[in-house]
């Protein structure tokens, strides 16, 4: 295998594990700057976009946050609160959110690396990163979606746009129920 080929494979192929829909998220606390802390449940009773990712820096990566960067009116529509994970430790994501100007939080799942991206079923051993890995987590939660993208590839935000939306329809039609339900 040439070296060329090596690094095709190494970095398009997406193994699977991730967890999937109906799944409890698993809690989580990490560094969101130098001194500061973030823990999943504190959104609880809105949903949450986990936006796992290799690495600060990297082109695709780069292109990737700026996006969603882009897209968080859209995702606020939906009460969401969107947040970045990767290996770094929270000094470089701290530069690469002002270099880039991101307005969500970056978490550092640096130590120990990887846990929480294992915890969810995206880390990648071979290579010290996590996968380019998207969760949707509902309001109680539970893991409403969840989407692996080779690490090459920008997965984009419709993926996410359609899962939240379904889930607010879900909502919609839950209450609606209950409604009809409590109705005499």
């Amino acid at each position: 295998m040439s070296a060329d080929n090596h690094y095709t494979d190494m970095y398009t192929k997406s193994r699977p594990g991730a967890l999937s829909a109906g799944t409890q998220a698993p809690e989580f606390t990490l560094r969101s700057t130098p001194d500061q802390w973030l823990t999943l449940s504190e959104f609880r009773g809105q949903p949450v976009i986990l936006a796992f990712y290799p690495a600060d820096w990297s082109p695709v990566c780069g292109d990737q946050m700026a996006l969603y960067n882009e897209m968080l009116g859209e995702f606020q529509e939906y009460q969401a609160e969107l947040i970045g994970i990767s290996v770094d430790g929270a000094w470089c994501h701290a530069a690469f959110a002002q270099h880039r100007k991101l307005h969500f939080p970056l978490l550092a799942d640096f130590e120990p690396k990887g846990q929480v991206a294992r915890d969810y079923g995206v880390y990648r051993d071979k290579d010290g990163v996590s996968e380019r890995a998207l969760f949707v987590v509902d309001a109680d939660g539970l893991i409403h979606w969840s989407y692996v993208s080779p690490l090459g590839v920008n997965p984009g935000a419709n993926g996410i746009l359609s899962a939240l939306e379904d889930l607010q329809n879900k909502g919609a039609n839950q209450s609606e129920a209950k409604a009809t339900t409590a109705a005499p």
